[in-house]
């Protein structure tokens, strides 16, 4: 009997395959939104220094796939340059209960992260937005900024982290990787990186409950993309600046339990949770952002999204169906 497929970070690259698994995404959260596939909450063991053993499983009948994924979040990793997530992931036939492929997880991870927010841009942002901003300057940044350069044309990129150096290396690898005509800027401070950009990705490793990027910096009508924070009350955005906004989640359950900013504008009664929308929703028609309005797409990441992306890379990689 045939062994797994073995898909590492060279078999996730490109442009074709993100899209695909952009494509799976919408797919799979209109399938969430409508209660057709499982996706539990994962398992987080934490221990010593904020580090983070997690499990996650999901299953998508219609496309007779499941997912187990292990990773370990490791915040002091990038000081040793390191990642900040190790792990795998486990894609399964439903039919037969072969695993059919083994990816690596950290890559994959990104990949699928970068997709959900390229989703939400493509659903939220302006047609024509070409400002983006980036705060944060790892591996989940390079994700987000992949992903919106797909999506959206982009001409000019401000980046902004509170490591200079890292920063530095950043914006030189979005130099050496984009189109000439794109433009990168390493910005002094939060504030200047996000001041008039259309759209807005925020992925750091904070913990804290102190916001890094302002309600008053956002313009309005930009569209914001918060994927970072290491744990559940931690704020990479002003929960403030959720009270005006179209607030886009994967799932209003997840968010509830998840998001920082989210679980913060609930208590401070800023918003109600008839407020929040779900990302299926927007996919499926049933909701949508309103133009000139502020957006903002506050992730947590579910277990459905790596099962999703998995299947899709599969099928790229000329496995699957």
């Amino acid at each position: 009997m045939t062994g797994p497929v073995t898909i590492g970070p060279e078999d996730m690259a490109g442009t074709e395959r993100l899209l695909r698994v952009v494509d799976a995404l919408a797919e799979a959260f209109a399938d969430l939104s409508a209660g057709r596939v499982s996706s539990p909450p994962r398992t987080v063991v934490p221990h010593g220094g904020r580090r983070e053993l997690l499990t996650a499983t999901s299953v998508w009948e219609r496309h007779g796939v499941g997912s187990v994924k292990i990773t370990t979040l490791t915040p002091g990793n990038p000081d040793r340059g390191l990642p900040l997530i190790h792990g795998v992931v486990v894609l399964t036939d439903l039919d037969t209960g072969r695993v059919t492929a083994l990816l690596e997880g950290a890559e994959l991870t990104a990949v699928r992260t970068g997709a959900a927010a390229a989703l939400a841009t493509r659903l939220c942002a302006p047609a024509d937005a070409a400002d983006l901003a980036v705060i944060g300057a790892g591996v989940q940044a390079r994700a987000l900024v992949r992903s919106v350069l797909a999506v959206r044309p982009v001409r000019t990129v401000r980046v902004f982290s509170r490591t200079g150096e890292r920063t530095e290396r950043f914006a030189q690898w979005i130099s050496d990787t984009t189109d000439d005509r794109i433009r990168v800027f390493v910005c002094d401070t939060a504030e200047d990186a996000v001041r008039d950009a259309a759209v807005i990705c925020t992925a750091t490793s904070t913990g804290g409950r102190e916001p890094l990027v302002k309600a008053g910096w956002v313009s309005p009508g930009a569209h914001v993309n918060v994927i970072g924070g290491t744990h559940e009350d931690a704020l990479e955005v002003d929960p403030a600046l959720l009270e005006d906004a179209f607030v886009v989640v994967e799932e209003r359950a997840a968010a509830r339990a998840e998001a920082g900013e989210v679980r913060a504008a609930l208590a401070d009664g800023l918003i109600d949770v008839h407020a929040l929308h779900e990302l299926g929703e927007l996919a499926e028609g049933a909701a949508a952002a309103v133009d000139g309005r502020t957006s903002v797409f506050r992730s947590v990441g579910m277990a459905i999204e790596d099962t999703a992306a998995a299947a899709a890379l599969f099928a790229a990689a000329g496995a699957g169906p």
